[in-house]
Parts: structure tokens; C-alpha cells; sequence
């Protein structure tokens, strides 16, 4: 920086409301913006989060209901490209789970991408910062199969770190497999996964991509919620992050996700190819 140029200023609190209305404008109309920026000024990671929390206050206020939380950006690939050295967090809604073999709508959403998962169902409350692996395997009712559809209301998904936080991770919607297996019984570290769409295989990965094991991922957003002032409750679903690449989830496409000791789940596009 040369002593001509003006340092980034903070981000106003109006700014930050004003991204904020531009996503969901950009959600509930499904159509994309642009990267988030603004010239002079240098948002923060901090300033992403505070985006996202008003985009679910809002949600909140019209009636929705917090479901659980989702993990991003756990494997190392990814943190590279997005220059960062830890993983982020978006929120889930009621809204956005379906329910296993249906058929989801998909121009309900913008850019749509399917990533396999294991998800958690908490039997109990998790409050950081301090939550131990111990902790985390104890508050843990059980474990299924899972596929999470991912969207970008950014343009082309040129998503930098501030923008896929701001847009809640980039999550879209939630299939949840039916079957019910408790910790004991799976080594998540171990767990093969196996992604099919339209029969065929694309994609396979393991437990192990997600920081080590899908349960540090959970560690790791109690912990950081904790230091934010809020918690994980009894009953609600986490996403710990992506066991393979995403793949593309576009019209007539019937995804499975098939992980070893888990069993399936199958998810279908709605819309006419």
C-alpha cells in the first residue's frame, strides 16, 4: 500500500444489513448476485457470520424453526482454495429437509450440488467452548446416511470465504436416511461411501475426509458456537461435512449415497430434464 491509499474501512452495521437483504432477495427469487464487496471496504469472517445471523433471524421471525446446524470447508482441498485454515458453519431450518426417496423440487433452487454425508441426531445438549470428542460421542443419539443438497445465491458459485459464510455455507436442503445406528456400532473414520447418480458411480470417499473423523467436525461447531453464545439442543441434526467432492444435482438426477454399516439413502429431482 502506497501512503496515497486509504486502508479498508469496518463494515457499517447498514452494509451488513443490506448484504444480508440482497441474499435472501436472492433466495426468495432464485435468482443469483454477485459476489459480496463493496469498494473501501474489507469484510471479515466476523462480518459473514453477522450476515448469515440476520438472514435466520429473519427466517425465524416468519415462522421457521431451527432444525441443526451444518459444517463447511472440511476437507483440506477446499481450505486451500478458499485460503482458509479451518472449516465454517451455516444453519438448517425445518424447511429444508425432505424426506428420503421423494422427489424434491429443484428449481426451488439456484445452482443446485449433492454431497454425501453422515449425519448426527443429538440426544442431548452441547454447549462450548470446552466440548470434548468424549462430550460430543456421549450427546450423540445416533447416525444416519445423508445427502445434503448445497446452493450458491452467488453468481456461478465464485464463492470467496466471507461469501459462502454470509450464505449460510452454501446449504440448500437435507435428506436424512431412515435407518438409525448408534456410534458403537460404526467406526465413522472407517466408513466407506459410495455416491451413484443415475447409476452410476461418481464419487467415493470415506469418514476419514471429514477432519479426521466426522466426530471432530462435530466437536469443532460446538465449540465455536459456544464462543458466539449459542448451543446445539437435544433432537437437532448436524451435518458435519462432505465425505466426497459435490456433484451436479440438475433435472430428472436420482442420487444415492450408500455408507458402509449405515446403509442408503436416495434423493430424485423433481424437475423434467
Amino acid at each position: 500500500m502506497t501512503e496515497h491509499e486509504a486502508s479498508p474501512t469496518a463494515a457499517s452495521p447498514a452494509l451488513l444489513a443490506e448484504f444480508a437483504e440482497r441474499l435472501a432477495v436472492a433466495r426468495t427469487t432464485r435468482t443469483p448476485i454477485a459476489p459480496l464487496k463493496a469498494p473501501g471496504v474489507s469484510l471479515t469472517i466476523d462480518d459473514a457470520y453477522e450476515i448469515q445471523r440476520r438472514q435466520l433471524d429473519r427466517r425465524l421471525a416468519a415462522g421457521a424453526r431451527l432444525r441443526g446446524h451444518k459444517v463447511g470447508l472440511t476437507s483440506a482441498s477446499m481450505q486451500r482454495q478458499l485460503g482458509v485454515a479451518q472449516p465454517d458453519f451455516g444453519f438448517l431450518t425445518a424447511d429444508m429437509f425432505h424426506a428420503e426417496n421423494e422427489s424434491v423440487a429443484g428449481h426451488q433452487f439456484l445452482q443446485p450440488r449433492i454431497e454425501p454425508e453422515i449425519a448426527f441426531v443429538l440426544e442431548r445438549p452441547l454447549r462450548g467452548p470446552g466440548v470434548t470428542v468424549a462430550e460430543a460421542i456421549h450427546a450423540v443419539a445416533y447416525v444416519v446416511p445423508a445427502l445434503e443438497i448445497i446452493d450458491s445465491r452467488i453468481e456461478d458459485w465464485r464463492i470467496g470465504i466471507v461469501d459462502t459464510i454470509a450464505d449460510n455455507a452454501s446449504s440448500g436442503g437435507v435428506v436424512l436416511g431412515s435407518r438409525p445406528v448408534r456410534l458403537t456400532d460404526v467406526d465413522l473414520r472407517l466408513a466407506g461411501c459410495l455416491l451413484h447418480r443415475n447409476g452410476e458411480l461418481v464419487a467415493t470417499g470415506a469418514g476419514g475426509a471429514v477432519l479426521g473423523s466426522p466426530v471432530n467436525a462435530l466437536v469443532w461447531l460446538a465449540n465455536v458456537l459456544g464462543e458466539r453464545g449459542a448451543g446445539l439442543e437435544a433432537g437437532q441434526v448436524v451435518l458435519p461435512g462432505s465425505m466426497t467432492a459435490a456433484v451436479p444435482f440438475g433435472p430428472g438426477d436420482v442420487v444415492t449415497t450408500t455408507v458402509a454399516g449405515l446403509g442408503s439413502v436416495t434423493v430424485r429431482n423433481g424437475d423434467l430434464p
